[in-house]
């Protein structure tokens, strides 16, 4: 049943175009939530950003993807999880690197990003994992 409900997310995302202001990695997850049926995990600072260096500000200003994540994922009754089930959202990366930190969806096989240019896999560390 989620294996299916994750394929038509990203048939509908794969047709929206990047903008770094309303489609990035991070409110890729965001976006999940929302089709799932939960109110806006990013609403907060949704709207906040016009740029790719805007949305940075915020990243570093936060301390990177985690502590922006944790927050979404609290705010819609988000659990932390220690090994990603179908469905789950993360972030995955570099541990020291917020710029290399990127929202994801574990579709049971593999982490989901969103590129610019398309949706894709990315082989990468999860940082955390939350069940939504």
């Amino acid at each position: 049943m989620i294996e299916q409900t994750i394929a038509a997310f990203l048939a509908a995302q794969e047709r929206k175009e990047w903008d770094a202001a309303t489609l990035n990695c991070m409110l890729f997850p965001a976006a999940w939530a929302i089709w799932l049926g939960h109110r806006d995990p990013v609403e907060d600072w949704r709207g906040r950003f016009s740029s790719e260096e805007e949305y940075l500000a915020i990243l570093r200003g936060a301390g990177g993807c985690v502590p922006l994540m944790e927050s979404a994922a609290a705010r819609i009754g988000g659990r932390r999880q220690s090994t990603a089930l179908c469905g789950a959202v993360g972030v995955i990366g570099s541990p020291n690197n917020p710029e290399r930190q990127f929202g994801a969806i574990f579709d049971g096989r593999r982490w989901l990003v969103r590129f610019t240019n398309r949706i894709g896999s990315m082989s990468a560390k999860p940082l955390a994992i939350w069940s939504i």
